[in-house]
């Protein structure tokens, strides 16, 4: 049967991890209790802010709890799709899933970035990332200034555009690989729908579209990074001029962890989309792309919020109340 561009393939088959049923297992265990982890601290985050009316209206919060949700969102792209194939040792998936997987992982990993540049100038894994690098810049370096800027509907208009910029940047590369012809082989060397592997398996002529693709993707990333660089350069060194020691600690070390977060993410991907690789690296793609998929999510939360004195006061205030509920109740 021919799909209507001339594909005759109408199902991939992700090979995985390709390790032994013992280790099988053992990876759906821990990728399990990771994902079950990454939800639980992603939903209390969204709770513990969506319940104090204080956190509810300070700006950094509302960034962190649609964070969150995008988090929850990014990771359930893959996760549940790879602990399937660990389980069922399936690995089958139709060619619309594929396109439709990694058009959504992309989507959420271009907004996560858009929302973390945008959390280092304040304070839909690149838009969110830009916006809390400017909440950080304007918090640190505009303070008087900062509470008419980001007001409650400014954070909400930068939510909103992060994820239109995010799910619009990939609509081109998407569409332009999923038109691409394929006649076999259909085997990818991966636990996701990644394009590149994808790209590999397209039948010639492919034209201008991988150079539009990596177009595409250097543009995207280097305009974040260097957005996150700048934003964080200037945080630095107006904590560097301040002349309050407590508060420069620890802003200091709120700045640290968050620039820790945005390394490791920027890391992994820009080693993963940016540099070449052969066909004998495809053990360390799958590593990385586990890292940003999975264990990057989960760090998160940690970094950003749980150490967080304010959120950690919060929580305990909600836990204290539903403890009195249950012993109101009798059931404690």
């Amino acid at each position: 049967m021919e799909i209507a561009n001339g594909t005759t393939v109408q199902e991939f088959i992700l090979l995985g991890f390709r390790v032994e049923s013992q280790k099988q297992f053992l990876l759906f265990v821990f990728f399990t209790v990771l994902y079950m982890l990454t939800l639980a601290e992603n939903i209390t985050i969204i709770t513990v802010v969506f319940l104090d009316n204080h956190l509810a209206q300070l700006p950094m919060y509302i960034l962190l709890s649609n964070f969150s949700w995008m988090e929850m969102c990014y990771v359930s792209t893959t996760v549940p799709r790879m602990l399937f194939d660990l389980a069922s040792h399936h690995g089958v998936i139709s060619f619309h899933e594929c396109f439709l997987q990694f058009y959504f992982f992309f989507s959420f990993g271009c907004t996560e970035t858009f929302f973390l540049s945008a959390m280092a100038l304040d304070r839909t894994e690149f838009f969110f990332l830009s916006a809390m690098a400017l909440d950080r810049y304007l918090a640190i370096c505009h303070p008087l200034r900062y509470p008419q800027i980001m007001s409650p509907n400014s954070c909400y208009s930068l939510v909103a555009s992060c994820w239109v910029l995010g799910f619009l940047a990939y609509i081109v590369p998407a569409t332009l690989i999923s038109k691409l012809t394929f006649c076999g082989p259909n085997i990818i060397d991966h636990f996701v729908c990644d394009p590149v592997p994808i790209l590999s398996l397209a039948c010639p002529p492919l034209g201008s579209v991988p150079f539009i693709c990596q177009v595409i993707i250097h543009v995207l990333f280097s305009v974040n990074v260097l957005f996150v660089v700048l934003s964080y350069g200037i945080v630095i060194f107006t904590l560097i001029k301040s002349s309050d020691k407590g508060s420069r600690q620890k802003s200091f070390s709120t700045v640290s962890m968050h620039l820790l977060v945005v390394t490791l993410f920027y890391g992994t991907v820009g080693a993963m989309y940016l540099i070449p690789h052969g066909e004998s690296q495809a053990g360390a793609t799958k590593a990385a792309t586990l890292f940003y998929t999975a264990i990057s999510p989960f760090l998160n939360p940690l970094i950003y919020c749980l150490r967080n004195d304010q959120v950690r006061e919060a929580l305990g205030k909600l836990l204290r109340r539903i403890s009195r509920l249950l012993m109101a109740k009798g059931m404690v």
